[in-house]
Parts: structure tokens; C-alpha cells; sequence
């Protein structure tokens, strides 16, 4: 499992194989199948056991929001560590492995008892799920891409300088164009940053419902 583990943290999912996990282990190559009966299962083997590497502590923080920020920074933590993370499961149809859904329990705890009505209370807890794995995926596709290109992001930017010279003369997008020709050394995209600076944005967001000043549940 660690090694399966190790190669997608590597190399991503799409370098994956029953055959290479073979190889690594110095085994044949129809060993692993002794344990796994496809790449299908060991994936969810595997995502479970990388979900369990984090856990939560026995006494929580007082209020529901430094739970949630918790719980938040957990995943976020996780999906850092292990990219490939992000691009497993969906929200119409999620991954359903032991240790997500205890991450799942946490959050849902947080919220509570707060007498928000079950489908509210389970909308807020998918809002900031999503927020969290939307931007997580960025990690693993960006580590494709790389390998894929043989290019960082700055240098697939520099390549596409003259594409976005061309937008910029069109006179066509004028608050792009002031936007874009504001940064004196190019924008630098900071997931980290825009993880935090998101998932406060939503909490307050969502704070007069979880506590009651606010009225009606998420309009559909």
C-alpha cells in the first residue's frame, strides 16, 4: 500500500499499475493481485489509508467555526501531501471510503446543533468540502501538465506570452487589460493563499446562518 502510495505522490495516478507497484516491490508480476483484485481497489485502499493519516483530537476547539477551520486545514493539508487525492470521487458521485467520511463526521459535528435543518446544515458542510477540493485539484493537474510539457508554470505562461499579448491589444477586455498590466512581475497564483483567503470569505459568509441571524435555508 505505502508503495502504491508513494509512486501516485511521485508521479500521479496515470502512472499507476498493478505491474509498476510489481516492479518497485521487487515481485512478480501478478503478486500484487494475491491482495487487490484491480487498480480500482487498490486506489480506494489506498485513498482510505492516506485520509486516515490525519485525525483529530479527542477535545475540540470551542465554537463550530474553529472546528470547521480545522477540519478545513486537515483536508487541505492532505490533499498537499497527496495530490491525487483531490481527483477522486466527485460530488454527484463521492468517493466512499471510511477515513473521508470521518472527515466528513467532523465537519457535520461542527455544524451541529446549531438548528439548522438537515439538508442546510448538509449543503454548508458540501460548500466547504468543494471549496477545499476545487482548488486541490489544481495540484495534481499542474503535476501532469508539467510532466506531460516538459514545462513549469512560468515558463508555460512566458509561452503563451503572445496569446495574451494579442487579448490585451484587441481593446476588447479593458478591465483585464488594467488588471493584467497592474502586476509589475506577472501574477503569482498562491493556492495556499487562496485556500485561507476563500474558505474565511465562505465562514463569514455563512456565519448569521449557522448562528441563527439569517433566515431560510440555502435558496435552491
Amino acid at each position: 500500500m505505502r508503495t502504491a502510495i508513494e509512486i501516485a505522490d511521485a508521479e500521479g495516478l496515470a502512472a499507476l499499475s498493478m505491474r509498476g507497484v510489481a516492479a518497485r516491490l521487487g515481485v512478480a508480476v501478478m503478486s500484487p493481485y494475491r491482495y487487490v483484485p484491480s487498480k480500482d481497489d487498490l486506489i480506494q485502499l489506498m485513498a482510505d489509508a492516506a485520509y486516515g493519516e490525519r485525525g483529530y483530537p479527542a477535545d475540540p476547539p470551542a465554537g463550530w467555526r474553529p472546528r470547521l477551520e480545522l477540519g478545513a486545514h486537515t483536508l487541505w493539508g492532505l490533499y498537499r501531501e497527496h495530490p491525487w487525492l483531490a481527483q477522486l470521487g466527485s460530488l454527484t458521485r463521492p468517493l466512499l471510503v471510511p477515513n473521508l467520511v470521518g472527515h466528513g463526521e467532523w465537519m457535520l459535528r461542527a455544524l451541529d446543533g446549531h438548528g439548522l435543518d438537515p439538508t442546510t446544515l448538509f449543503d454548508i458542510h458540501l460548500l466547504v468540502y468543494s471549496h477545499i477540493q476545487g482548488l486541490a485539484v489544481h495540484l495534481e493537474w499542474e503535476a501532469h501538465a508539467e510532466a506531460a510539457t516538459g514545462q513549469s508554470e512560468d515558463q508555460w505562461m512566458d509561452s503563451r506570452a503572445p496569446a495574451l499579448t494579442e487579448l490585451v491589444d484587441s481593446g476588447r477586455f479593458p478591465t483585464f487589460t488594467k488588471v493584467v498590466g497592474s502586476f509589475e512581475n506577472g501574477y503569482d497564483l498562491r493556492l495556499d493563499a487562496l485556500f485561507a483567503a476563500g474558505l474565511n470569505a465562505l465562514l463569514d459568509g455563512l456565519t448569521p446562518l449557522v448562528e441563527g441571524r439569517a433566515a431560510g435555508a440555502i435558496a435552491p
